[in-house]
């Protein structure tokens, strides 16, 4: 059903005699300008209102239309004229409102009146993707496929987001009467809009329902935002100290230290994996990737065991290659964030660029989205380093659990392998291991009979 009874809308643009034996349809307002002409004419109305407010047709600006209101019930005092000479009266009916969001991909640039050529060359058209409440799929997501299969014989658009509910923290509606409603505004005050974002992005994804937790916002805040700020006033802090403004040449990669070669390869792959869930309208997994990269390899792994060579001295290769490699780091997830953390992002962004001038874009949201070097994604690095990472977590966990203390030495360590590759990979990070959790030897073992008991746990 097309038309709806309602005081003030869009008018169904129909005007029918009285005896319904002649009806018209308005296609512009130019065209409607017109019949007012003729109707006045014909001595059916005194003046044409339109041009007595000084509207002229063709002019398609802001001024201009802001001097006549096409609404009901304003356009229902027009009477046109038809071809016998019979006055003729709107249908007193109005459009249905999802009809007009409906439109929107047409009304939005003018069509046909304006950047017609736009929309018959499909440059604005279909529309890669939208996004909307679950409650929308008989309202937008039908108009807008039902107008443009009824206009053009097409869709009018390629992919769809429908929006999950936001709940209460135990999964309720909010509600003011149960005074569980979370006031968005006062939130964004309290914490700032990146963290909220950031927290509704990566905690569900968007077709999932929210269960909305400020404690969640805090956690955010504290643990992604404030990592990754320490990080960059880390950098900030040294590098003005050195003087620092990346206008040397870079160190050839072949040059850096092992753990340069590995962050850079890492986060080569984490702009791959972020754009393929960009791509795959997966942005909650996106999120997560780069909190993961920030927290667990940036500042856990890379800063902290990389703070002495930026610690005093002049500025050799060793240094230049630390302050170059940080420097790249914070640039890329600057740039890989800043469609759900648009304000740190920025402010990052143009804070580095300010003094490298490394970009021409004046802000991180004109600049062209990163793309991975495949050349400087080395595999075998990255399972190296994680084997560290997660045999240095294990380890400490362990100790934590019988309350062993990092400072006091352990004699030894035992490590199951798997296979020769695992045993190699270990092998080569056994100092690295060591140093961290303060161990005297490692010891690699393939027959864990007597050792450990496996059990299988079905999920």
């Amino acid at each position: 059903n097309l038309s709806r009874s309602r005081y003030w809308g869009t008018p169904l643009p129909i005007w029918r005699t009285e005896d319904g034996d002649e009806e018209k349809c308005i296609e512009s307002v130019e065209e409607l300008y017109n019949e007012i002409e003729k109707s006045v004419a014909a001595g059916l109305m005194a003046s044409n209102p339109y041009k007595d407010k000084g509207f002229q047709p063709g002019v398609y600006t802001q001024e201009n239309y802001d001097k006549i209101d096409l609404h009901r019930p304003y356009v229902d005092d027009i009477v046109l004229v038809s071809k016998a000479g019979k006055p003729m009266k709107r249908e007193s009916d109005l459009i249905d409102v999802w009809f007009d969001s409906g439109s929107m991909p047409y009304a939005q640039i003018h069509y046909p009146f304006e950047n017609k050529e736009l929309l018959d060359s499909h440059q604005v058209y279909p529309a890669d993707f939208i996004a909307e409440g679950v409650d929308q799929t008989r309202g937008w997501f039908f108009t807008l496929h039902a107008i443009a299969t009824m206009v053009f014989d097409s869709i009018s658009y390629k992919a769809v987001i429908s929006n999950g509910l936001v709940l209460d923290k135990n999964g309720n509606k909010m509600s003011k009467r149960l005074g569980n409603a979370v006031d968005p505004f006062s939130t964004i005050e309290k914490y700032g809009s990146d963290p909220l974002r950031w927290y509704m992005i990566t905690n569900s994804s968007p077709w999932d329902n929210l269960k909305f937790d400020v404690d969640g916002v805090e956690e955010v805040r504290r643990k992604f935002f404030g990592t990754l700020y320490n990080t960059y006033s880390f950098f900030a802090l040294y590098a003005n100290v050195d003087g620092f403004e990346y206008k040397e040449a870079d160190v050839p990669m072949a040059e850096r230290p092992e753990i340069d070669r590995w962050i850079i390869s890492v986060l080569n792959t984490l702009v791959k994996d972020v754009d393929n869930c960009y791509n795959e309208y997966e942005p909650t997994k996106a999120g997560r990737l780069i909190s993961d990269f920030v927290n667990d390899n940036l500042s856990n792994w890379y800063v902290r065991l990389n703070r002495k060579r930026f610690w005093g001295g002049g500025m050799n290769e060793d240094k230049l290659a630390a302050y170059q490699t940080l420097y790249t780091c914070l640039e890329t997830v600057s740039m890989l964030a800043a469609p759900f953390a648009p304000f740190i992002s920025d402010r990052i962004f143009c804070d580095l660029n300010a003094v490298s001038g490394r970009h021409t874009d004046e802000s991180v949201h004109l600049s062209t989205f990163p793309k991975a070097d495949g050349k400087l994604i080395d595999a075998d690095l990255e399972e190296m380093m994680s084997l560290a990472q997660r045999v240095s977590s294990m380890v400490l966990a362990l100790r934590r659990k019988v309350s062993i203390k990092v400072r006091q030495p352990l004699t030894k360590i035992l490590i199951p392998v798997l296979d020769p590759a695992m045993a190699q990979h270990i092998a080569a990070v056994k100092t690295l291991i060591m140093n961290e959790v303060n161990v005297k030897e490692i010891e690699l073992i393939e027959n864990t009979a007597g050792i450990i008991t496996k059990r299988i746990k079905p999920n």
